[in-house]
């Protein structure tokens, strides 16, 4: 039985707190299955745009919406020490009384770190960071004492309470376009993230259901997840009811079952809603 389609939107913290909020909120109303943030210190395609911290602001609109799963899109692993990480996604996961989905990725945008002091390893250094945050994350979410030992985290006798509202622990994305970081996501997500053309996304699923199988794991276990970047489809996704349709069938094909949007124009949410209203519920019942 195929897995069943899941539609989310992506919305950024770089308009002011009150539109935000009623964004998330008109999100959540259209019936959308998921609402994402991002996780910078400023836009890579804008540096000097205001943005909000990702956490501090999910925070909030975990307070603020009632019924949609919420989450970063990703957490930038570079950033927080695991254990802050950690207590942030406990937070907020009982805020939201167990709606958080942990998205995660090595982190990729050097300019930013090196604006602010931050350290920015080299690619392997970074994945094996990930590994490490991810296996330290797992035990503090899942124990009430941990100690872990790696070349990257350390943890002695670390009492974490409370644990989260979702058990054994939130769901977990990682955002993974590469060899080693697919071998990651297919040991350890919920849920796989990345983006890119319909071929591209193909061969990465084939990359991952071989991880999958390597390891004993069920590939159907992992939703596959697409970022649906409007610059990286070449099409707009909400043009026409024709046009979306069009993006999700040929991503369909390649064995993607959940869609999350970069957002609409202040012009396009009329089409956003009619689409919402329609489009998704009928592609849904036909999955």
């Amino acid at each position: 039985m195929a897995a069943p389609l899941q539609f989310g939107l992506l919305r950024p913290f770089g308009i002011p707190w009150p539109e935000i909020v009623s964004q998330w909120q008109h999100i959540e109303a259209t019936g959308f299955d998921s609402v994402w943030g991002i996780d910078h210190f400023n836009r890579p395609t804008d540096p000097g745009a205001p943005l909000f911290e990702s956490w501090t602001a999910l925070a909030g609109l975990a307070a603020l919406t009632s019924r949609i799963r919420i989450g970063l899109l990703v957490t930038s692993n570079t950033f927080r020490h695991p254990a802050l990480l950690a207590k942030e996604a406990v937070t907020v996961d009982h805020i939201s009384n167990g709606r958080l989905e942990i998205g995660i990725g090595a982190g990729g945008f050097e300019p930013e770190h090196r604006s602010f002091g931050l350290h920015y390893p080299g690619p392997s250094e970074r994945v094996e960071r990930l590994r490490e945050t991810i296996e330290a994350i797992d035990l503090l979410l899942t124990q009430d004492v941990t100690t872990y030992e790696g070349e990257y985290v350390q943890l002695t006798e670390a009492p974490f309470r409370p644990g989260p509202v979702q058990k054994p622990n939130p769901p977990l994305t990682i955002a993974a376009h590469g060899p080693k970081m697919i071998a990651l996501a297919a040991k350890h997500a919920s849920r796989w993230n990345s983006y890119g053309s319909i071929e591209e996304m193909a061969e990465r699923i084939d990359r991952l259901s071989k991880a999958c199988r390597e390891i004993g794991r069920d590939p159907d276990e992992l939703t596959r997840s697409l970022y649906a970047r409007t610059a990286s489809l070449g099409l707009d996704p909400w043009e026409s009811s024709d046009r979306f349709i069009e993006i999700i069938e040929g991503y369909r094909r390649a064995g993607i079952n959940e869609f999350i949007f970069d957002p609409p124009t202040s012009k396009q949410w009329p089409a956003v809603e009619r689409i919402a209203a329609d489009v998704i519920p009928s592609l849904r019942v036909g999955n």
